[in-house]
């Protein structure tokens, strides 16, 4: 009975362990790509570290010819092996559609809740007004990798691309490290 008690409890501390461990995201490296002047400039496109463990994105795309009637998004995941690699999902959809029936996507709306509440991309076409993307960090990021849907160890790049009244407009690269 003893015995039994024993492996018990170790069993048990061995769980309460297990569940401790969780991955933490870091963010790597950040790049905002303009393809055509006249549809995006970055005004600001930065990783600023607060300190060691806390770091965020920051974004604002201007847009010179307003309005944006229609929008597609490319985008892709890819993890790094001997170079980046797709890596589960690669999508283009239709960004004016989706803001209006999010569940026709799952994949398209997981990656949209890690930014739509640091940003104003939450109505649907037409868009009159800038984008902004405030203080993305990797908490969110860290809560969707790991808790949401889990990703294995490695290095990752999620890659858009973004096509603007029909005219290829820009590429968001976001760099992330997950351990």
């Amino acid at each position: 009975m003893y015995f039994l008690a024993k492996i018990l409890l170790r069993f048990l501390v061995l769980l309460f362990i297990i569940k401790k461990v969780t991955s933490r995201v870091e963010f790597t490296n950040f790049k905002c790509i303009t393809v055509d002047k006249d549809m995006v400039e970055f005004e600001q496109c930065a990783l600023k570290a607060v300190n060691r463990t806390y770091k965020y994105i920051t974004a604002k795309i201007k847009l010179p010819t307003l309005p944006i009637t229609r929008a597609k998004v490319n985008f892709g995941l890819y993890k790094r092996l001997n170079g980046y690699k797709p890596f589960l999902y690669n999508q283009t959809i239709n960004g004016c559609n989706f803001l209006r029936h999010q569940k026709a996507s799952p994949v398209a709306k997981y990656f949209y809740d890690i930014f739509k509440e640091v940003s104003n991309i939450n109505h649907s076409c037409p868009y009159n007004h800038d984008i902004v993307l405030d203080k993305l960090s990797t908490d969110i990021i860290n809560y969707h990798s790991t808790k949401v849907l889990s990703y294995p160890e490695g290095d990752y790049m999620l890659e858009s691309h973004w096509i603007l009244n029909d005219k290829p407009s820009a590429i968001v690269q976001v760099y992330l490290s997950l351990s």
